[in-house]
């Protein structure tokens, strides 16, 4: 079962979280795009684009943050983080 925890963050206070489960036999990359898709139908966000750094984070902690920059409308959160729980 693969499982990834959102969270919304501001001023060093996590203001929100989620937990969502992915239990398809897809590949791990379907699995983490699914999954932040249903975080942000969740939290109704947009879909946060990837930049570079965030990919290469990702790729090092299973973790990854997504600042302002990531997203085209404003936000009214400091990051929104994702993080594998479970592969």
């Amino acid at each position: 079962m693969f499982r990834m925890w959102g969270k919304i963050w501001k001023d060093s206070r996590m203001l929100r979280d989620t937990v969502v489960e992915e239990e398809s036999d897809d590949t791990r990359t379907h699995k983490i795009f699914r999954a932040l898709e249903e975080i942000c139908y969740e939290f109704d966000l947009g879909k946060p684009i990837w930049l570079d750094s965030t990919i290469q984070e990702f790729k090092r902690h299973s973790k990854a943050r997504f600042y302002q920059d990531s997203f085209i409308e404003e936000v009214p959160f400091d990051y929104l983080e994702i993080q594998v729980l479970e592969e």
